[in-house]
């Protein structure tokens, strides 16, 4: 699975203002509200019961919040880079300062497996996060992290 079939320019955010990860997770919910046609409280509260499962925090700086929601066409990705890392109890205690929001269908059960594999091999790929990481501003963060998107 490519990352350009999961994000757009238009669902990548720089440096952002967030003070914690529920304000961040509110941010994420706003946003693909606004992309999906989605209830923004919905979407606010399947991310925070997925985190009550255990922190979507994979580690090295690193978060891919993710639900299914019922009456989402098809899968919606969203990149947060925050201005400042924040806390979000990752599993080796590292502050997140790159965030993947994944959104699926409900019943997209393999696909949403697949889908966040190649997301977190993706965001754990040395020169690919070391890019993310320089990117200066939403259009240099999308380009880093769709360059040479694998098939």
């Amino acid at each position: 699975m490519k990352i350009s079939d999961l994000i757009s320019r238009g669902s990548v955010l720089a440096h952002v203002s967030v003070s914690n990860k529920n304000k961040l997770l509110q941010l994420a919910a706003d946003t693909a509200a606004a992309a999906t046609g989605l209830d923004a409280a919905a979407i606010f509260k399947g991310l925070v019961n997925r985190e009550k499962l255990g922190s979507t925090g994979i580690g090295e700086g690193v978060a891919i919040p993710h639900a299914r929601y019922a009456g989402l066409a098809e899968a919606y990705g969203l990149v947060i880079r925050p201005a400042k890392p924040v806390d979000f109890e990752a599993i080796d205690d590292i502050p997140v300062d790159v965030v993947f929001v994944f959104l699926t269908p409900e019943g997209d059960r393999g696909d949403h497996l697949n889908a966040l594999s190649a997301i977190a091999r993706r965001l754990r790929t040395d020169s690919v996060l070391r890019n993310v990481r320089q990117a200066r501003d939403a259009d240099q963060l999308y380009a880093a992290l769709i360059a040479d998107d694998p098939a």
